[in-house]
This record gives structure tokens, sequence and C-alpha cells, in this order.
């Protein structure tokens, strides 16, 4: 987006630099680790960490070390989901869907060269992270940013393509754009994207493509599994068509 240098709040915009830096780091970070992560002086720092824990956003530590995000922040995600006419839409049919197939189901949301999961309906196994709304992954390399890729015309696939970091999730996610582009082009043929241990180790994942107006992306329905549980055919078989209904209920 461009920047209209007249209107940008530079005061603001650090406040949300410091709530970014803890993005790279789960633990609590020390006033040092806040200003180096926001790219912004220690007193700038200092000022706007002490103005976050006044208001909630930020909050000491439980050992005293340092600071991490407050819980104030989960009332502006609830802000956001509340407000947001397709999560509304999905949660009945992703509730459904969990019942059917008994994997786990996740509503991701279409931004550019990241998706962003809003709805994460877990299994019976899951990693932690795995479970949690709000987590942001590279497009290129998610089932469901596959399929919403698929739904762009190709300067615009090549457009994300080329801005993203091709940097792997695991040894086996697809980095090539060659290669990232003939998934892309699979899931345009068949309707929906898989990927095979590309963002976790012993996880297959097929999602579909969720679409709003002139078929533009607004988001994706994955289902995930196990490769403990399923061979990549057999889930690819039994969960694509699932996927696909969900997602062509949602569209529009």
């Amino acid at each position: 987006m461009e920047v209209d240098e007249r209107l940008f709040l530079k005061s603001a915009a650090r406040s949300f630099y410091v709530l970014e830096a803890f993005a790279r780091s789960p633990r609590p970070l020390s006033l040092a680790e806040v200003a180096k992560g926001a790219k912004i002086s220690k007193s700038a720092a200092q000022r706007v960490v002490q103005t976050l824990l006044v208001l909630g956003y930020l909050e000491r530590s439980p050992t005293g070390t340092g600071v991490v995000p407050g819980r104030r922040i989960l009332d502006r995600s609830f802000d956001y989901l509340r407000s947001n006419p397709l999560i509304e839409r999905a949660t009945p049919i992703l509730t459904e869907l969990r019942k059917t197939c008994g994997e786990r189901v996740d509503l991701s949301l279409f931004d550019d060269v990241t998706i962003l999961y809003a709805i994460r309906l877990q299994s019976k196994r899951e990693t932690f992270y795995a479970t949690l709304s709000g987590r942001r992954m590279p497009t290129f390399a998610t089932a469901g940013g596959r399929a919403m890729l698929a739904c762009l015309d190709d300067r615009h696939v090549d457009d994300i393509i080329r801005r993203s970091k091709l940097a792997p999730l695991t040894p086996k996610t697809l980095v090539d754009p060659a290669l990232i582009r003939q998934r892309i082009e699979e899931a345009r043929r068949d309707g929906y994207a898989y990927v095979q241990e590309e963002a976790l180790m012993g996880e297959i994942v097929v999602a579909a493509a969720v679409v709003k107006e002139r078929n533009m992306p607004a988001g994706a329905i994955h289902i995930a599994g196990s490769l403990a549980d399923w061979s990549a055919e057999e889930f690819r078989k039994r969960f694509a068509p699932l996927a696909i209904e969900a997602a062509r209920a949602m569209s529009g």
C-alpha cells in the first residue's frame, strides 16, 4: 500500500512496530530486544513500551525479566473475527465439516504473499502452533495459498512468487518457482491444492479456495491429516471433494 507521508503518523506506527517485534520470538523481550526488533531507538522503545503497558497491550512477564503481549490484544482479535462476514458464514460449515471428516479443519484468509489462519478446529493430535488462530504462513508453501493463487492470472501469480521469501519451512518445502507454478497449475485443473510435509513434517493438507466477486480469492478451506494414518493418495481422494464442497458453499 502506498504511504502518504502527510497522513502517516509515525508515532502510532512505532507502537505497532513494537508489538510486531514479538512475532519473531514467543518469549519475553527486554527493552533492548524490543528496540532492536522494532528498529527504533531505545528511548523511543521505552516510551512506547510504557504506554502499551498502561493500556494493557503489553504486560510484564511472570518472571519480571521482560515484557510480553498483553491480554488486551485478544480483544482486538475478537473485534476482527466477529466483524468479518466470511468468518461468520464459515463457522457452521467448518463445524459440520470437522464432524464429517474427523481431521483438523482450517479457514485461512488471503493476504498477498501470506495467508492468515482465522479458524482452526483441531483433531486428535496436533502441534501447539497448528491449533492457534492468527498464525501467518507464506502463500507459496501452503495448500490454501496455492489454491488461492490458482484463482489469479499468471502475471499476478508471478508477482507474488517474485516478492515472496522462498525459504523452506521443512526439508520438503518446494522453493523452485517453476515447481511452485506447476503445483498451482495442477490446482487450477483439479479444483484443489495439496501439500505433503511442506509446512509440517508428517502432515498432508488439501485445500480449496473460497472466492468472492470476479472469482478473486478471499480465503481457503484446509483439511489436514497425518501421514501416519493415511497414504497421500487415500487422503486426497477422501477429503479433497469435501474441501471443494465446503469452499463452494462459502463462495460468492
